[in-house]
């Protein structure tokens, strides 16, 4: 068994990536209408990337970068890793065991390694857990491969993880300690796993890795500015507690990708693609970077209520302030809220905090 280094080198243009559609989303009538053009819509014309972030394990500690290459499956190491039931293969996240959020992982890259370098595994101090790390990019032939991986409505495969090290307690033994119940730690073989088609996107022909349902999730600052807003004007009802009166909501606890600055609260829910890097950059390389479809609204469960720092979950923060706003949004679920939108890259491509975000599509209203 070996895992392939997926090539991330720049893409071309408008160019409809074969998993995606054998069209153009512009041609085929059956999507919601859009404007198109060429050109960034001059409505939206000083929007930047102020955070990327990377989650090398769902539903573990995420990672804040400085720039990150990218793929149609991703944000590279961007959910490779999952942690699963050791008897049902089910994966497991937050939404059920809200500590999962204090394991920190960490990426230390090595291009002499065979492996790409190791994933690094830590634990709060208090749980009595060992830090362990594997590799990016193991090839080792001796590791388990799971099928049956069991995401949502699909399944996945995967391989068991097992120590750089050839000393110490197995990842599955330690984890197994902190969970209280056995699993395994896993990292996504190479079998696609493909993305439900959305509304606007019937033929929708993406991959995903462990990510709930799209490679990536785009979300603005000002969104999460007027949720505080919102939040702090609910004080003192709806179970809301005092300490929100002055206690700041990060936007970590939506476990965005890519995070944008000067679209305004909720642009991107106008938003049909998007792409990345100044005319500057194209003029200089001759070529601009693929573009990112927003093929979806993404719907909240009750995770972001989790703080990404202390574990505990929040009885009504977001979740009930999001419910008596920002519902009606999702044609298939209507009654649930909707955060931030679902992003699938056209091609392979490099973003930094303070690129240009270029909005090249919007939905009509």
């Amino acid at each position: 068994m070996a895992f392939k280094h997926v090539s991330l080198g720049r893409g071309k243009a408008n160019i409809i990536h074969p998993l995606l559609n054998d069209t153009p989303v512009s041609n085929n009538s059956s999507l919601s209408p859009m404007v198109v053009s060429k050109k960034p819509i001059d409505l939206y014309n000083n929007i930047q990337i102020s955070k990327i972030l990377v989650h090398p394990i769902k539903s573990c500690r995420g990672i804040s970068l400085q720039s990150c290459r990218y793929s149609p499956e991703g944000l590279e190491h961007d959910r490779r890793f999952c942690i699963i039931e050791a008897g049902s293969h089910q994966v497991i996240t937050a939404r059920e065991v809200s500590k999962m959020v204090m394991i920190i992982p960490r990426i230390k890259t090595d291009e002499r390694s065979p492996h790409g370098g190791v994933l690094l595994i830590s634990f709060p101090e208090d749980s009595g857990c060992e830090s362990f790390s594997v590799p990016l990019y193991p090839v080792e032939e001796q590791w388990e491969r799971l099928s049956d991986i069991a995401l949502w409505r699909h399944e996945v495969d995967g391989f068991v993880c097992e120590n750089q090290s050839s000393t110490g307690r197995s990842p599955s033994t330690i984890l197994s300690e902190y969970f209280g119940r056995p699993v395994h730690l896993t990292v996504k073989g190479n079998k696609p796993r493909p993305c439900d088609p959305t509304v606007s996107f019937p033929n929708l022909k993406a991959t995903a890795l462990y990510q709930d349902g799209y490679p990536l999730l785009v979300l603005s600052e000002e969104s999460i500015d007027v949720l505080h807003e919102e939040i702090r004007s609910r004080v003192g009802t709806q179970g809301i507690a005092d300490e929100w009166s002055s206690q700041e909501f990060v936007i970590e606890r939506f476990r965005p990708n890519i995070v944008l600055r000067g679209a305004g609260p909720f642009a991107e829910d106008n938003f049909e693609e998007i792409n990345i890097g100044s005319d500057d950059d194209t003029e200089m390389i001759g070529e601009e970077q693929p573009g990112i479809l927003l093929v979806s609204k993404c719907v909240r469960c009750l995770l972001p209520n989790v703080c990404p720092e202390t574990g505990v979950r929040d009885k009504a923060v977001p979740y009930k302030v999001l419910m008596k706003f920002r519902i009606g949004l999702d044609h298939r679920n209507k009654m649930k809220p909707c955060v931030g939108c679902n992003g699938v890259p056209l091609g392979n491509g490099m973003i930094k905090v303070g690129d240009t975000v270029n909005v090249r599509r919007i939905i009509a209203a």
